[in-house]
């Protein structure tokens, strides 16, 4: 589908990847309506010329005032992560909530395009990199979980319902606008203290890292390309970072030499995977290819992030 002349809704189009979604989408002329609680964004993050509805999507009211009939598509965003919620029980039930709210919304106005933000964090500790047919899905956290269960959600409507939807499994997306991720945390620590950082972990835990404008490039290249039913595709990059090395990176930009102290073990908390490593190959045989590595990707970060940050 061509996004360029759409009517698009961002659930979460205050947050990291929905804000840059909708001021992409925006630019290239689509008519943009932002959903979002702001429990997390801000106001000032949603942008010019995006029509905004305050909105709880945990809510069934509030979901029928931002999905409308009018739209081409939606962009399911909104999400609770671990990091928002100590009960579990609550994290898995709103995330799943949020997804079959939106989805029954738009069976019932007849809005037959779904695009959503899955998580690299379905797959488990899985001991090579994963393609999206990758099995057995085994997620070690409560997160992971309700991102696998919002897919079988997903699947069900695209199958029973028609509604196209695409499910993009994402790596650690990072960039400006970013709070609550390692790269601010580090940020922000050494900007108070710069002698000495707190690593959770041992700090070989290894990951990719995407920046966002890669990872909103993306999304609008599998939409306006692939046309399945049902389109599956992990986003990341070929290429993976520790978190010793984020650190190192964070202390380059800012100019300190602080002394790590790891809290050890191998997870940064209960339910961490220690090494991910996504298969990008369904993506790059798609035609797109990122142009930003991990490591680049985390530099680039933290500088953009240090100018939000420190004063």
């Amino acid at each position: 589908m061509n996004l360029a002349d759409s009517r698009v809704l961002v659930t979460g189009g205050a947050g990291l990847v929905g804000s840059h979604l909708a001021a992409d989408l925006l630019d290239r002329g689509a008519t943009v309506r932002v959903a979002d609680d702001l429990s997390k964004g801000t106001r000032d993050r949603v942008p010019e010329g995006a029509e905004f509805v305050e909105a709880d999507v945990t809510d069934a009211d509030d979901v029928a005032r931002a999905v409308t009939d009018d739209l081409d598509i939606v962009f399911h965003f909104a999400a609770y992560t671990d990091t928002n919620y100590d009960d579990d029980r609550e994290l898995f039930e709103e995330n799943t909530e949020m997804t079959y709210n939106v989805l029954e919304r738009m069976r019932e106005v007849g809005v037959d395009r779904f695009a959503f933000t899955s998580s690299s964090t379905v797959y488990g500790e899985a001991p090579r990199p994963t393609p999206e047919d990758y099995a057995p899905m085994e997620p070690i956290s409560i997160y992971g979980s309700s991102k696998l269960a919002d897919e079988a959600l997903i699947s069900t409507f695209a199958h029973s319902y028609g509604v196209r939807s695409w499910v993009f499994r994402f790596a650690n997306i990072v960039g400006p606008r970013q709070r609550g991720n390692v790269i601010p945390d580090f940020i922000e620590k050494l900007d108070e203290d710069p002698t000495e950082l707190e690593i959770l972990g041992d700090g070989r835990q290894e990951k990719s890292y995407m920046h966002v404008s890669e990872c909103v490039d993306a999304i609008r290249h599998v939409v306006e390309h692939a046309d399945d039913a049902y389109n599956v595709y992990n986003l990341g990059t070929r290429t993976t970072t520790s978190v010793t090395d984020i650190a190192d990176i964070v202390s380059e930009e800012l100019g300190v030499e602080p002394e790590y102290a790891y809290t050890g073990g191998d997870r940064g908390w209960t339910g961490d995977v220690p090494k991910m490593r996504l298969s990008i190959e369904k993506l790059t045989d798609l035609g797109w290819e990122p142009s930003i590595e991990s490591d680049a990707a985390v530099r680039r970060s933290a500088r953009e992030l240090i100018d939000e940050i420190v004063s």
